[in-house]
């Protein structure tokens, strides 16, 4: 984009991580791509007023973080498959020995599994995970909280599972 100077090269060096962090937040490589692709048409538009004021990247890890959100809000909660049809871009995403855990991610709650990848991924703040998703503080920390303990539950199911086959 000749008109935009930056752009460009922000996407270049950014699409990689923006694909990973959009995997993280919808568990699924083809959403993840859907999200990125939305996110950085949003901030083509924006990018005039960001590039001066504002860092690029946390704009549209943001913008991200409110498009997972506002899909949810808007439909109810969708069923992802274990094995997507293609495995587009799968160098960005997890190996197949760590699907597990990346499986039991993706069946929390959306909001849920926002807030974990915000605190744990991105290392944000209470603070600012409630800023990113609009909740209260309150409500990220007992997002979390049931979060993990589903994760738990789940992590330890399988394991004690596991261990009674053998």
């Amino acid at each position: 984009m000749d008109d935009e100077p930056g752009f460009d090269d922000f996407v270049a060096e950014q699409t990689t991580a923006l694909l990973r962090y959009g995997y993280v937040l919808t568990g699924n490589p083809h959403d993840a791509a859907d999200l990125v692709q939305e996110a950085l048409i949003r901030l083509c538009g924006a990018w005039p007023r960001v590039r001066r004021k504002d860092s690029p990247h946390s704009y549209v890890r943001t913008t991200m973080a409110r498009l997972h959100i506002s899909v949810w809000r808007r439909h109810r909660r969708e069923h992802l498959t274990e094995v997507p049809p293609d495995r587009m871009h799968r160098e960005v995403f997890p190996s197949d020995e760590e699907q597990g855990l990346w499986q039991e991610l993706a069946a929390l709650p959306r909001r849920q599994r926002a807030v974990l990848v915000l605190r744990y991924y991105e290392q944000l703040s209470d603070a600012e995970i409630a800023k990113v998703l609009g909740i209260s503080a309150g409500t990220v920390r007992s997002q979390a909280f049931r979060g993990l303990d589903k994760l738990r539950s789940s992590l330890f199911s399988s394991t004690a599972t596991l261990g009674s086959m053998r």
